[in-house]
């Protein structure tokens, strides 16, 4: 696997290059878009992309752990935590990549 991560540049150059946008109204309209998404999710909102897939937060309840160094059972507590759930067609997409 290759060690290159997709940054907010990388998705506004995309931009620039594709739409024809400047370079500063590319990567506002990527920042105001993931802005847009963050803001939904804090709310409890889905953001489904089609074709992309569905992200979504979900409430954890409190529950016992244990510590896997001492076996030492640790409360863990409530918390919301980000999912994201692909598309078929990105699973699809991705799984095809991995024939190559």
């Amino acid at each position: 696997m290759g060690d290159k991560t997709l940054t907010r540049m990388d998705l506004s150059e995309a931009v620039f290059r594709e739409v024809g946008l400047s370079r500063n109204e590319s990567a506002q309209l990527v920042e105001g878009m993931l802005e847009h998404m963050s803001d939904a999710l804090v709310r409890g909102e889905q953001v489904k992309i089609s074709s992309f897939g569905t992200f979504s937060v979900r409430d954890k309840s409190a529950r016992i752990g244990r510590n896997p160094k001492t076996g030492e059972e640790v409360p863990i507590q409530p918390r919301r935590v980000l999912t994201f759930r692909p598309s078929h067609l990105m699973k699809d997409r991705v799984a095809a990549g991995n024939r190559k």
